[in-house]
């Protein structure tokens, strides 16, 4: 069966194409858009008309690909941004009219598991799993060993972090400061719901985690393939997130591993990864590329 998962969050809008025969999922296509559909909403509460004018534009793209690669089934899951806007239903009507379909704003917590769901399938690690899903608007924190068993959404991302605290560039000592305690709050608040602490493995998802991945280990370009299951220590992620917090957007830029979309906010991803393993005293993280996209294709199987 060939079918066509969309996810729309605060940061991008990604698109994953895949072949699906009982539990084995082929890719056909991965893309990804950087959007920033979320932009102003921690302040505002709304979507900002040109965001959603930019994410039309991304999913005109898709659409086109979707019927090209003939996809039999489709469906698209909204996340943090698409929960907190009092304008959801302007996005709502948006997709409708490019992908003839609804999305489906997804809560926090079913989030959560489609996200864990896609991480630990084929994954080499020792459960029990902590699987955390760095967003652009939200952090999924999500436990369990074959299945998820618990799970909680917060509202710590890239995008809404950078957006709160981290105004200057590059950011103040100060901001860096605050931009921490608001995270460790959170994360604390995290991991008093889910045993987080009593996992064996740190599993950490999207483009923040992969992207101080691909850092750590020194790549030339983004390579998916070294990046998926690699484990970097606690000390090679505080090094990164001190590196990125120091530079400024322009020097982030030319980092041979930097989607230029995601400069301006990694720094606030890698302080939230590095503040996650602080916290939960865990000392290393693999990083995985495979994610909620991947769960919303076994959901459309029923293979999930």
């Amino acid at each position: 069966m060939r079918v066509a998962a969309l996810d729309c969050g605060t940061n991008s809008v990604r698109l994953l194409i895949a072949d699906v025969t009982g539990d084995t999922l082929a890719d056909v296509a991965r893309r990804m858009r950087i959007v920033r559909l979320g932009e102003g909403v921690d302040a505002t509460g709304r979507l900002a008309p040109a965001a959603i004018e930019r994410t039309r534009q991304a999913l005109l793209g898709y659409a086109a690909e979707i019927a090209e690669r003939g996809a039999t089934r489709v469906r698209m899951v909204a996340t943090s941004a698409s929960r907190d806007a009092s304008n959801a239903a302007d996005f709502r009507t948006m997709v409708r009219g490019v992908l003839g379909i609804d999305p489906e704003v997804v809560t926090g917590d079913e989030e959560a598991r489609l996200s864990f769901s896609g991480a630990v399938r084929g994954l080499d690690g020792e459960p029990p799993y902590l699987v955390v899903d760095i967003g652009g608007g939200s952090t999924e924190f999500v436990t369990g060993s074959a299945a998820a068993e618990h799970a909680i959404s917060v509202d710590i991302g890239c995008v809404r972090m950078t957006e709160r605290h981290l105004h200057t560039d590059p950011p103040a000592g100060a901001e860096i400061a605050a931009a921490t305690a608001d995270i460790t709050a959170a994360v604390d608040e995290a991991l008093a719901a889910v045993p987080g602490r009593d996992a064996r493995t740190l599993v950490g998802l999207a483009g923040s985690v992969t992207t101080v991945t691909a850092l750590a280990l020194g790549l030339p370009g983004y390579d998916p393939e070294r990046i998926q299951h690699a484990r970097i220590g606690y000390d090679e992620v505080a090094t990164v997130t001190a590196d990125l917090l120091a530079m400024t957007v322009a020097e982030r830029r030319r980092l041979p591993v930097m989607h230029p979309g995601r400069a301006d906010v990694i720094g606030a991803g890698a302080l939230i990864l590095r503040t996650i393993m602080e916290r939960s005293a865990h000392r290393s993280v693999v990083a995985s590329e495979h994610d909620i996209l991947d769960g919303i294709v076994f959901g459309l199987t029923g293979s999930d």
